[in-house]
């Protein structure tokens, strides 16, 4: 296979860049480490829909040298690393994106990331998953599992399986603690914070900033704005989340009433229409709208277009709005994922959590996958407690254990 990529010349920035990632990832250096002499994936096709950043260069790598044949699609028209995608083409993995990609550009990679008829299946968002079940679902029959990286996908994964249609055994990824915690709450919260910046270069201090759900993106991006002196207002659908939201010491209203006050509005869903044109009309002059979630659907940005009079770019990833009685509202990044259009995405030793999640869950997948049935499973307990270990160990961080005393007082039952 050739790889469709946007400029095979930028392999040299590309292998920098890998290399910057590669060297905060110790976690992963480790899984790595640990499996190289025995080279597990020897002979599996792994087709994967990914960020196409130097975080997932890494990730990728490591699996080629484990022995896999690697197809890797982009899994957002906007955040694919040119320069990684180069360094990646380079050293034998089959890439298909380029930052910029139509829609239409989008679904054709993904489709040609599924030629190599993959064993095993990697996705963040769930439009891989999907299309096989859609398109080409007598590839299914030849995939042993899969995994998934996205709230968003664990939606779609598990509404496929509640249906009966689910094609192989699929873990999420994303709902393991170590995930969750790390890169959905710190890692999309910091690197939010990251791309609002770099695409506004707004002061935060003293701004309103609605945060659309509370869950654990919704949690990390409310926590990191008001960090930075923000006045935060939470919107949720969930009595639950509001409640912790509430006794966490934020705001809490319906998007009608926080659309009147918000300077900034950051959508963590997973939902579509979070933001609808009712809201958009009882918005301040000036407001920025952008988005945390995985696909553009939260901010209804038909109904923006609709109501707008005129729109130009005024910086790079800021689209203005005039509506028709003046009042401008700026759209960051399109609406899609503002920390991988505006910014680099998460950090290398956040993202080193989920990829060492993913290594070994494929690896749990390639020795167990033909006893699993046909489900959306969590990643096995002792998996996240060794990804845990990995990263204490990485950062240098010890900690207690149990004496034997406390292990025998443990295990009874007696007063």
């Amino acid at each position: 296979m050739t790889s469709i990529i946007k400029n095979p010349d930028l392999v040299d920035e590309g292998r920098v860049r890998v290399e910057w990632a590669r060297n905060n990832m110790p976690a992963l250096r480790k899984v790595y480490e640990e499996l190289a002499d025995k080279k597990p994936f020897e002979g599996y096709r792994v087709s994967l829909c990914l960020h196409i950043t130097k975080e997932t260069g890494v990730f990728v790598e490591y699996l080629k040298r484990l022995g896999a044949e690697v197809s890797l699609a982009a899994s957002n028209p906007l955040s694919t690393q040119d320069d990684v995608a180069a360094y990646l083409a380079s050293i034998g993995v089959n890439v298909f994106g380029w930052r910029g990609m139509s829609s239409e550009d989008y679904y054709r990679m993904l489709a040609t990331a599924l030629d190599i008829k993959p064993n095993l299946v990697v996705d963040d968002g769930g439009d891989l998953h999907s299309l096989i079940h859609s398109r080409f679902p007598e590839l299914a029959s030849k995939i042993i599992g899969g995994t998934e990286e996205t709230t968003t996908g664990v939606i779609r994964l598990k509404a496929l399986e509640a249906e009966g249609r689910l094609r192989y055994p699929v873990i999420a990824v994303n709902d393991t603690p170590t995930k969750r915690v790390i890169d959905n709450k710190y890692g999309t919260g910091q690197s939010t914070v990251d791309g609002l910046l770099r695409a506004t270069s707004l002061l935060i201090a003293g701004k309103t900033v609605v945060v659309a759900g509370y869950g654990y993106v919704g949690r990390g991006v409310a926590q990191r704005f008001r960090g930075l002196g923000a006045k935060v207002v939470v919107t949720e659908v969930d009595p639950l989340k509001a409640l912790e939201a509430h006794l966490d010491g934020f705001q809490v209203m319906p998007m009608a009433e926080a659309a009147k006050i918000g300077d900034i509005f950051v959508t963590c869903t997973g939902m579509r229409d979070v933001i609808r044109g009712e809201h958009i009309k009882l918005m301040k002059d000036g407001v920025f709208l952008a988005n945390a979630g995985h696909f553009n659907v939260e901010i209804d940005i038909k109904a923006l277009e609709d109501m707008a009079r005129d729109k130009r770019s005024v910086r790079p990833y800021v689209g203005e709005y005039r509506l028709e009685d003046g009042r401008k509202i700026y759209l960051l990044g399109e609406g899609r994922l503002i920390n991988l259009v505006a910014a680099e995405g998460h950090p290398p030793d956040v993202m080193m959590a989920s990829f060492s999640n993913q290594m070994l869950s494929l690896l749990y997948l390639v020795e167990h996958g033909s006893e699993m049935d046909r489900k959306v499973y969590l990643v096995p307990e002792e998996i996240d407690r060794k990804v845990a270990e990995y990263l204490l160990s990485g950062w240098d961080i010890k900690i207690d254990r149990l004496t034997e005393e406390q292990e025998k007082y443990w295990r009874d039952w007696r007063v």
